[in-house]
């Protein structure tokens, strides 16, 4: 019987990449994605003025706020494709199981955006933000349970 090929997708809100584990128990980072973004001001990201309306009651107008922070759009559009990305490697047979490596907040969001076929084969998760630690350090955060 084949053993199932497990992925270990390690993400934030800017950084992602794809690891898999060889059969002497080393990693090895098979993609990297990081967000164009990630290092832009919210400022950067959008620079228009706010909107102006009028004041129903007088000859006053003030400004529309913006409905979402740019930066946290951004971000989440950034997990939005992680989690595409994974849908297309499943596609082309890269892994049969997957673990989840990212903090709180990225990790509820990625999990809402993951395929159902996807997070069908999500085994485990770990609120953890790996993104920084090299390839050989990982069998020490990783360890099997």
């Amino acid at each position: 019987m084949k053993k199932a090929k497990l992925w270990y997708a390690i993400a934030d809100g800017g950084r992602a990449r794809f690891v898999e584990r060889d059969e002497n128990g080393f990693f090895h980072t098979v993609a990297n994605f990081e967000s164009t973004d990630l290092h832009s001001r919210a400022s950067d990201l959008g620079t228009d003025a706010p909107a102006r309306v009028q004041d129903s009651a007088g000859p006053g107008r003030h400004a529309v706020e913006p409905r979402q922070d740019l930066k946290k759009a951004a971000k989440q559009d950034f997990v939005k494709l992680v989690a595409e990305e994974l849908t297309i490697e499943h596609g082309r047979g890269a892994f049969d199981q997957l673990m989840l490596v990212a903090p709180p907040g990225v990790l509820t969001e990625l999990k809402h955006h993951l395929a159902k076929p996807i997070a069908d084969l999500v085994v485990r998760d770990l609120q953890k933000d790996f993104t920084k630690v090299p390839d050989h350090d990982l069998p020490g955060h990783l360890a099997p349970r």
